[in-house]
């Protein structure tokens, strides 16, 4: 007899059925909700992803700002307010000089870091254009005031003291270090020749126009033949960087890049912020260290090209000085090369024509017309590093004798008669 003429197998069925029927139901409802929920844990990861951004964001901002600021150096700016109001408290030439000459240190730290966090938003094109601007802006404003004040003298020497001092004084120091913890290291030498080459070239540009100016009877000729070669090697520089960043970027390339650790940036926006107020801050401070330096030059005796060539490149180059050091010390001397002879260049072939372009805009009659010590300096130091790098290794005896031959320039520049 089959199951399914029996009522009581027929009543079976049916609650079986019936349950069946139930059960589905309760599973689709249970797959509904589930779903409902992912749609709505999925709708809500978009708010959540984006306040994990801006949190990380803020975190990373912060970061940056602490390792700006929370350095060592920053204590010095206490001297800003100090020599930014020391005119106006009566003090001498010789403590307004000291308080400026103090503060401009921390601030030119400050406005590399801003720097460089504002090129790494930017392509290397921009990047590069942005460090030849605001790398140095420390040197452009102070030559700037200088010549706008008719100190001719004094921007030269700190022009040719800021290369002096990053090509001996920066780069001897770092060799030194590193020579101290490594037998013998290596390094780029064809990124450094590169640096080397142009420096040559710019050292032509003075030579040229300081030889000229020998012969009798050229001084307009020799101020619109500066004028002209200024152009030219704002030229040259710009050809350099797109060498340098675009064509052949491969030359400069540190084996050890990347292992380097990613650090934290200002955004876009608080890095232009901090370069606008460092920069405001500079020009003041410069302005008042500019005035002071021919009240301390005439009744404290400090000779102008004693000032000019090795007070002023130390306050300029302070932030260079410490991170050249201190990456040679960390076996990173690519990096430390790069830093010092990268920025000699970017003073002799950028911030030496602003300065003359300057003078031309200020009606001061600034040449490449330098001092045949100063255009033999120059010329004898380019030659000295260029053997120093062309082998592609170093030792401590190296930097030592790019040292003392900084300090033999200093002593040297300490009793240089003033120009009538």
């Amino acid at each position: 007899i089959s199951r399914s003429n029996v009522p009581g197998a027929r009543g079976a069925m049916f609650i079986r059925s019936k349950n069946s029927r139930r059960g589905k139901t309760s599973d689709l409802s249970l797959l509904e909700r589930r779903e409902a929920q992912v749609v709505h844990v999925e709708a809500s990861e978009p708010d959540a992803s984006h306040g994990a951004a801006a949190h990380a964001a803020h975190g990373g901002e912060m970061e940056a700002l602490m390792a700006i600021f929370c350095s060592k150096m920053t204590i010095l700016l206490i001297f800003v307010p100090l020599g930014l109001f020391a005119e106006h408290l009566g003090l001498n030439s010789a403590m307004i000089f000291t308080f400026n000459f103090m503060a401009i240190v921390p601030l030119a730290s400050i406005l590399g870091a801003a720097t460089e966090s504002m090129a790494s938003h930017t392509g290397e094109m921009i990047g590069g254009l942005l460090n030849a601007t605001f790398g140095n802006a420390v040197e452009m404003i102070m030559c700037m005031q200088a010549v706008k004040a008719g100190l001719v003298e004094v921007v030269q020497g700190n022009l040719l003291g800021s290369v002096l001092s990053n090509l001996l004084l920066v780069l001897g120091m770092a060799i030194f270090c590193a020579g101290l913890k490594f037998h013998n290291r290596q390094f780029n030498a064809v990124g450094a020749a590169a640096n080397m080459s142009c420096l040559v070239v710019a050292s032509i540009s003075i030579c040229l126009p300081t030889l000229f100016g020998q012969i009798a009877d050229t001084g307009d000729e020799v101020l619109m033949i500066s004028r002209l070669c200024s152009l030219f090697l704002s030229l040259v520089y710009f050809l350099f960087l797109y060498f340098q960043l675009g064509t052949h970027a491969y030359l400069f390339v540190d084996e050890a890049e990347g292992e380097e650790e990613e650090e934290a940036h200002l955004s876009v926006m608080g890095s232009g912020i901090l370069l606008i107020l460092c920069t405001l801050v500079v020009a003041g401070c410069s302005e008042n260290l500019v005035d002071s330096i021919e009240g301390v030059s005439t009744k404290f005796g400090l000779p102008k090209a004693f000032i000019g060539v090795i007070l002023l490149p130390i306050v300029g180059n302070a932030a260079e000085h410490a991170t050249a050091v201190t990456s040679a010390y960390r076996g990173k001397l690519d990096l430390a090369i790069g830093v010092s002879v990268g920025s000699s260049t970017q003073i002799a072939l950028f911030v030496v024509p602003v300065a003359v372009l300057s003078g031309w805009y200020f009606g001061t009659p600034m040449s490449l017309n330098f001092r045949l010590f100063d255009m033999a300096c120059q010329m004898l130091s380019v030659f000295l590093v260029s053997q120093v790098t062309q082998h592609g290794n170093t030792n401590w005896l190296h930097g030592a004798m790019l040292v003392t031959t900084y300090v033999l320039i200093a002593i040297m520049t300490w009793f240089i008669p003033e120009r009538t």
